[in-house]
């Protein structure tokens, strides 16, 4: 395999189709750490029933120093439990962070690992429709909205969720009277709460949706900066991610304003100073009426005001569930997307004969892009694609390294259906270089043996040679040793030959060319194409020509136009025929670079 991994096919980006349906959810991703978080869960209630040891130790102290005869030693023991409680608590809270954030550090690890081997199993061909920003919200973006999950909000939750629980089940215990006086707002907040998360089921979705266009625009700008420094376009491009930016902007206030000002008021309804106004004066009433002492007023004034804090919590770690739900969503999105599969008893090619046996494909059944295609490709050939703009080219040479599969018909090397070939032994036959080249940020050695990784450096430099690029790397500070992005600059026609080098290296019998010489000088493009000349000895080569006259020597030439083959054979018959190929001819595209589908 040539090692062009990264690249897309010229034609640019097939429509989206529907997506998949996602495996399980939240509950299947953080299955993994499960244990652990129910124990992080268990620790976090422990820790939040023993956290009010303090405040009602208070009312007990109260009532055994105001009786006639403290017992003394009635006190100490509750001191003593009121200490006992404040360590048990600041322990197990402490220690179900200390479970929970592991759990997350594993179940990150997990995730992460997961969402990537699941890319690298899917077909090459599905990251031409995927953007950059999708792939990045799902493997940094939703795996962080699980950190906060996993880490902070189970435990978060459920401490917030038993103080409270508890402290009123001992307030009724106490006086059911004064209980209830005390929560008199709390079904106003409860009510606000219920309707609030009903109404951000939909925006919780749209706010994942939003955060991806900010990254693709994001993402798009930084990796085209010099494309849109040299021609101008730095206003354009800063307008899109502006866009993205305004939209998502927008978006929020559109979310959060129509609920700031209920929010307000209802928050105030069980703020302390209104629970504690709420506590005095309904005690206030009961004492008047020697309903209640003075003293049984106190765990209500402490306990109440206590309320307030966990009942915040709650909506915020509520809202970190939901997120982490949508998050779950879309990373379940995305491993539910199907992968290539291997065969469950893989063939190897016989030969290097390349035949394409009546292929239908389209990008979903609105988009069919090639009708009925037949080819062979025989070894030691050079087979041509040209014509129009959008007439198939590119997605025909797509399917040759199973960057999709057939929707009918077949594809067959050495005799043997893609179908039917081990992904890695189909790399072994087909490498592939197109004009959107990708040095990874590695020496120049190491990128052009990409596919060799054995290579030693008498067949890389020997590689070098032949693309035309040796002398060019040797003038780089450290020659192959340099690293592309610091010390190796690399003009368009300059990457475009160490990416023809690294598949001269592979070696492989059956090579997808996109053009190869597109970005080469006009002084090296000659040596390139002997190069290659010599490549196609007892190989299959398959060029998908923008330029006419790169492949006026092709062995075959083939037309398409809407996805058909209207006319094969070699330059001169073609112009002969007088066909489509000779007014392409004609009209002088075989001067003009032109992309195409």
């Amino acid at each position: 395999m040539s090692g062009e991994v990264e690249a897309e096919p010229s034609g640019g980006a097939p429509p989206p189709g529907p997506e998949p349906a996602a495996p399980g959810g939240l509950k299947e991703l953080i299955a993994p750490v499960k244990s652990s978080l129910v124990l992080a869960a268990v620790l976090a209630a422990v820790g939040a029933i023993a956290s009010l040891a303090p405040f009602v130790a208070i009312y007990e102290l109260a009532l055994e120093l105001l009786s006639p005869d403290p017992d003394e030693g009635r006190v100490w023991t509750v001191v003593a439990i009121a200490v006992l409680g404040l360590v048990l608590r600041f322990l197990c809270e402490g220690t179900a962070f200390a479970v929970s954030h592991r759990a997350d550090n594993r179940l990150q690890a997990h995730l992460r690992r997961r969402v990537v081997a699941h890319l690298g199993r899917l077909p090459l061909g599905w990251f031409t429709e995927k953007n950059a920003g999708t792939v990045k919200t799902a493997v940094q973006d939703d795996v962080l909205a699980m950190h906060h999950l996993v880490g902070h909000s189970v435990v978060e939750f459920v401490s917030s969720a038993t103080a409270p629980v508890a402290a009123l089940l001992y307030l009724l215990f106490v006086d059911w009277r004064l209980m209830l006086v005390t929560i008199v707002t709390l079904p106003i907040y409860a009510a606000f709460y219920v309707i609030a998360t009903r109404k951000s089921g939909e925006n919780v979705a749209q706010y994942g949706a939003a955060l991806g266009r900010i990254n693709a625009a994001v993402i798009e700008f930084v990796q085209g900066i010099a494309v849109v420094k040299a021609f101008g376009q730095t206003r354009r491009a800063h307008e899109r991610f502006t866009t993205a930016s305004d939209d998502y902007v927008a978006f929020m206030e559109k979310w959060i304003s129509p609920v700031l000002k209920p929010q307000s008021v209802t928050s105030a309804c069980v703020s302390p100073p209104v629970i504690l106004l709420a506590v005095l004066t309904g005690g206030a009433i009961f004492v008047g009426q020697g309903w209640v002492r003075a003293v049984d007023l106190l765990p209500f004034a402490l306990l109440g005001v206590g309320l307030t804090a966990p009942l915040v919590a709650l909506g915020y770690t509520g809202n970190d569930i939901r997120s982490a739900g949508a998050a779950a969503a879309r990373i379940g999105v995305l491993l539910a997307t199907p992968t290539m599969t291997d065969p469950a008893e893989p063939r190897v090619p016989a030969g290097n004969l390349v035949e394409f046996d009546h292929v239908d494909f389209g990008y979903g059944p609105e988009k069919q892009v090639l009708h009925d295609v037949s080819a062979v490709l025989r070894p030691g050939t050079v087979t041509a694609l040209v014509g129009p703009s959008g007439a198939g080219k590119s997605t025909l040479a797509s399917l040759l390294p199973r960057f999709f599969d057939v929707d009918r018909g077949s594809i067959r090397i050495g005799g043997v259906d893609l179908r039917d070939v081990a992904t890695a032994e189909l790399y072994r036959h087909v490498g592939f270089v197109f004009q959107d080249v990708r040095l990874l940020r590695m020496s120049v050695r190491d990128n052009i043996r990409l596919a060799r990784p054995d290579a030693d450096d008498a067949a890389v430099e020997s590689a070098a040679r032949s693309a035309q690029v040796h002398d060019v790397v040797q003038a780089l500070p450290r020659g192959y040793d340099s690293v592309v992005g610091e010390d190796a600059k690399f003009s368009g026609g300059e990457a475009q030959r160490v990416s023809i080098a690294r598949a001269l290296l592979a070696d492989t019998p059956v090579l997808v060319l996109d053009e190869a010489t597109a970005f080469a000088d006009a002084q090296s493009e000659a040596a390139i194409q002997d190069a290659l000349s010599e490549l196609a000895a007892g190989r299959t080569l398959l060029v998908i020509a923008h330029r006419l006259h790169t492949v006026a020597d092709a062995d075959q030439i083939l037309v398409l136009d809407e996805g058909r083959v209207v006319e094969r054979g070699r330059h001169a018959d073609l112009l002969r025929a007088n066909g489509l190929y000779a007014r392409l001819w004609a009209a002088g595209e075989h001067d003009v670079v032109e992309v195409g589908a």
